[in-house]
């Protein structure tokens, strides 16, 4: 059978930190949304055959819907907590063998290796393919439709919540994982290209406009080139680096 690759973003607009991350402008003038880069940005990789955007009940995340269909992709609506059941449905609803995840307030994906590992993933039969690693925000996941609503069935309240891979990865021993590991120089600890806080939406900001000439797909090695050119930035972000990369799943 052929495997059928589907984008899921989970969506919503609460946040303690920072209200309505995903609906933050990069581009100001533009009225582009992080959001809407990274739609855009999925739309040019040749691996993903859809995008399905998973949206948290509640009037606050109604805009959600209203971009989904402005921009021609499906949606599905459920409960804020259990992000795990909106992954899921996001892949049932749209024929999904397996489900691609990135988060919708990273604006950057690390975009180069995904045709390279999907291949890999079906090659394997793999269950899950982590790219744990990389820049916080610019890493993802593709998880097997199946050991998503396996996870959902047999985990508990901590795993369906946005730790959607977490019963995997403690159960590691009954699915078929692969860890590919990134260049060198996307593993940066220093860094950090994800919107949490308003210091982060100045520093994603500041790197869209500088580069947006690449968008919707602005090469991560770019980034960093920039960033090292640049070390007001890089202290701007450092003092959630940590914090960050700490609550990032770790595991050998």
């Amino acid at each position: 059978m052929k495997r059928r690759l589907v984008a899921a973003i989970a969506c919503r607009n609460q946040g303690s930190r920072l209200y309505g991350k995903p609906l933050q402008n990069l581009d100001v003038e533009q009225g582009i949304r992080i959001l809407d880069n990274i739609i855009a940005c999925l739309r040019t990789i040749d691996s993903v055959d859809e995008i399905v955007l998973g949206i948290s009940a509640g009037v606050e995340n109604e805009v959600f819907k209203t971009i989904a269909e402005e921009k021609g992709i499906r949606y599905v609506v459920g409960d804020e907590i259990d992000v795990l059941s909106r992954l899921v449905k996001c892949g049932q609803i749209s024929g999904a063998t397996d489900i691609f995840r990135v988060t919708s307030e990273s604006p950057f994906l690390y975009f180069d290796p995904v045709d390279d590992f999907w291949r890999q993933h079906q090659e394997e039969n793999a269950d899950a393919t982590f790219l744990d690693d990389v820049i916080d925000g610019c890493g993802f996941e593709i998880i097997s439709l199946k050991a998503l609503e396996e996870s959902h069935e047999k985990g508990d309240k901590k795993h369906r919540s946005e730790l959607c891979t977490l019963y995997i990865r403690e159960h590691n021993q009954n699915f078929i994982i692969l860890r590919p590991h990134p260049p060198a120089e996307m593993v940066r600890k220093d860094l950090r290209l994800t919107v949490d806080n308003p210091e982060d939406l100045a520093v994603c900001r500041v790197v869209f406009n500088t580069l947006k000439s690449f968008a919707p797909r602005i090469p991560v090695p770019e980034i960093v080139k920039f960033l090292d050119a640049h070390p007001e930035l890089i202290k701007l972000i450092a003092p959630f680096t940590e914090t960050g990369y700490a609550t990032m799943y770790n595991w050998s």
